[in-house]
């Protein structure tokens, strides 16, 4: 079942009370409800990923792979749709950023002014491949989201890049816990990130090939 936060065992370190905290849902009847939530929490403002619930939900019934690989592709697209929402409606007020966006810059991991302020200057190049890359390697996907919406970039490939980078990200996931089971489990969650980045790399790379050289 849920673990509650003790003092004595996590101290001030909320991060991992998080990760510990989403890992025991999947030994509760609400494993996949707990997946679908958290994948649509993650793409907009919860600091721990999805995958690691849904590698847990994987190794518990590895016939339900596809499954939960669904669930989670589906909660993170309209998770990421929230988020490009929340940036499109509610991130400045009179000009100013609103409380919600002081929020954001104080209290998510990673989301920052300055990391905001460089991801908006890219967007007007590089909309789609930035949303893909987020949504596929273990970049800020919620920066991503929320400054897709404050730029207002096209929502129809905001939403085809979340499609495309977001299934493939769990689907990839959940097939390698499938096929392989547990001893994949160290791999990905050590070293998938790292063949994520490669991936995208090599990807973008090669349309830049396409695009110049032929």
């Amino acid at each position: 079942m849920p673990i509650h936060y003790s003092r004595e065992r996590y101290g001030w370190n909320l991060h991992r009370f998080l990760y510990d905290w989403v890992l025991s849902w999947a030994e509760s009847p609400f494993g996949v409800t707990a997946l679908f939530i958290l994948a649509f929490a993650e793409s907009s403002f919860f600091p721990v990923p999805p995958d690691v619930l849904l590698i847990a939900l994987v190794l518990g019934a590895r016939e339900k792979a596809w499954g939960y690989a669904l669930a989670c592709s589906f909660a993170s697209i309209l998770g990421g749709l929230f988020g490009y929402f929340i940036g499109w409606g509610l991130w400045y007020t009179g000009g100013e950023f609103s409380s919600i966006a002081r929020f954001f810059f104080e209290y998510i991991p990673g989301f920052t002014v300055d990391v905001f302020n460089r991801v908006a200057a890219m967007y007007e190049e590089f909309g789609f491949w930035i949303v893909f890359t987020a949504g596929f390697t273990p970049l800020p996907y919620k920066v991503i989201t929320i400054t897709a919406g404050v730029a207002k970039i096209d929502i129809a490939v905001f939403a085809f890049a979340s499609l495309i980078s977001r299934s493939l990200r769990f689907f990839l996931v959940a097939g390698l816990i499938w096929r392989f089971g547990p001893p994949i489990r160290e791999f990905i969650e050590k070293r998938f990130n790292l063949l994520a980045i490669v991936f995208v790399v090599l990807l973008v790379g090669g349309f830049v090939v396409i695009k110049y050289l032929l």
